[in-house]
């Protein structure tokens, strides 16, 4: 079993930056393909970021490549998602996910934070 937790959420204005934090538990964090998705209101959950065990391969959906960056700090069980030039189309609840296989798409993984919500103001 692995918990994960997120923070770092908050309201930005448009153009503005945040990160988001997941701490997981366990120590088999640095195994895990970890994942950001997110839910606006009224929409599906969707993808948006991962990022393979050893920190090497990221994958992003199209429309955060060049503004989101996934990373991870495999000593602190935690993986971050800096977000910068947010628009308020990105407004939504961001969750921390976690699987114990390589990356696959579509990736479907196996254990979720709660989320932290991001509220991005025009």
């Amino acid at each position: 079993q692995v918990q994960l937790v997120e923070s770092g959420g908050g309201l930005v204005q448009a153009g503005g930056s945040l990160r988001l934090s997941c701490v997981a538990s366990g120590r088999t964090f640095k195994s895990y393909t970890m994942g950001w998705f997110r839910q606006a209101p009224g929409k599906e959950r969707e993808f948006a970021a991962a990022i393979s065990s050893t920190g090497v391969r990221t994958f992003y959906v199209d429309s955060v490549k060049g503004r989101f960056t996934i990373s991870r700090d495999n000593a602190k069980n935690t993986v971050y998602l800096q977000m910068n030039s947010l628009k308020p189309e990105d407004t939504a609840v961001y969750y921390c996910a976690a699987d114990q296989r390589p990356y696959h798409d579509p990736f479907i993984p196996n254990y979720w934070g709660r989320g932290t919500q991001v509220t991005v103001s025009s």
